[in-house]
């Protein structure tokens, strides 16, 4: 089987990165099947996570975020500039490569993959939930653009020979299309230990950016800290990205710096679960939280609004963590409270957590792909 797989790049430490790595990595060493991946914006960096060396890289040089920053008509007329180059580049190599499926990632190829005439079968995986575009809450141009495109998703989708989401939730909001299937991301242990949960140490991983919403974290944080019983207590943000300064700012503006501290990304995220007791998320949106269901493989509890999509689907109320309305900053502070002041309670919802790999293992979301890849193929 010859898969090839079309993302804008996988030199970020993010979720949607490591979610591809471990899913290649299964098929190539496993099943030995012949993987490439083909990215737009790589610019000759490294991928963060480590590939298998017999999956190969491409990148197009398309490298459409160097008009993220322009003016909003400059950032369209080069946007659409950059899609020619794209289509007509990623053309030549699918008739080339002939592969049996290729799987979109849902980036700017997903407008016109399907209308590709190079004899594979066409996959949309989409690693968001419908609503992902409308978000930002953008005005103006830029706005009427968000809402656009979400209409334009409705259509395109439905050109695949199968569209992919990630959770329950966001298969109601597309409605019933006869190509929709589910298949969650897995969960793993990836450091092999287990947390205790006695370290007084909230963990939060992601992209430092609007989606994460960890500005809301550290407000939440800021109340906590008002209480005397968990000052000795830390909040430790893994991530990179645009909004670091901001969120510097507001921990310094609200005197948090001793107990609330941003790191680096890191390769070894698992032993930071396990010196953790609590994994706080306060996303505006994701489409299936990795970072959630590998936290709660190593023992630990979440805390986390209700976004959309995917924490209905993973979290059991008061059994393996607690959901808070979405926005609610009070709330937020008042769940991860209630977890921190009572070892025995912080303890069963840390046994309760590492069951989410009985539900989402490897092998059971791998098994999924195969089945759907193979009886493609033999269409």
């Amino acid at each position: 089987m010859k898969l090839i797989y079309c993302t804008h790049s996988l030199y970020n430490p993010g979720g949607m990165e490591r979610v591809l790595v471990n899913k290649v990595t299964y098929l190539v060493e496993k099943l030995h099947w012949n993987i490439l991946i083909v990215t737009t914006d790589q610019k000759n960096r490294p991928p963060f996570y480590l590939l298998p060396e017999k999956v190969n890289l491409i990148n197009l040089d398309i490298n459409y975020s160097d008009d993220n920053k322009k003016h909003p008509l400059l950032k369209i007329a080069g946007y659409l500039r950059r899609k020619h180059k794209h289509r007509k580049a990623l053309t030549e190599l699918l008739k080339k490569e002939k592969a049996d499926i290729v799987v979109s990632l849902y980036p700017s190829e997903s407008s016109f993959i399907p209308s590709i005439k190079d004899g594979s079968k066409k996959v949309l995986e989409l690693h968001y939930c419908k609503f992902f575009r409308l978000q930002y809450g953008r005005k103006g141009l830029l706005g009427w653009i968000d809402r656009w495109r979400t209409r334009q998703d409705e259509q395109i989708v439905r050109q695949f020979d199968r569209f992919v989401v990630l959770t329950k939730e966001d298969k109601g909001y597309w409605g019933p299309l006869p190509n929709i299937e589910v298949i969650p991301n897995a969960a793993m242990n990836i450091s092999g230990q287990f947390s205790t949960v006695t370290a007084h140490r909230v963990i939060a991983v992601g992209r430092l950016d609007f989606q994460k919403g960890f500005d809301r974290l550290i407000e939440a944080w800021s109340i906590i800290q008002r209480d005397k019983r968990f000052q000795d207590w830390h909040l430790d943000i893994f991530g990179q990205g645009e909004w670091k300064d901001l969120l510097q700012d507001q921990i310094r503006k609200n005197g948090l710096q001793e107990s609330a501290h941003i790191h680096q990304p890191t390769k070894h995220i698992g032993d930071a679960y396990v010196s953790g007791s609590l994994l706080a998320m306060s996303s505006n949106y994701e489409g299936f939280p990795m970072v959630m269901i590998e936290a709660m493989a190593c023992g630990l509890p979440v805390v986390s609004f209700d976004y959309k999509c995917g924490p209905k689907d993973i979290i059991r109320q008061e059994e393996n963590g607690l959901l808070v309305p979405n926005g609610d900053i009070n709330g937020l502070a008042k769940a991860l409270m209630k977890i921190m002041s009572d070892d025995a309670y912080r303890k069963k919802l840390s046994q309760n957590a590492r069951k989410v790999v009985d539900t989402y293992s490897e092998e059971t979301v791998m098994d999924k792909w195969i089945h759907l890849f193979t009886s493609l193929a033999e269409k």
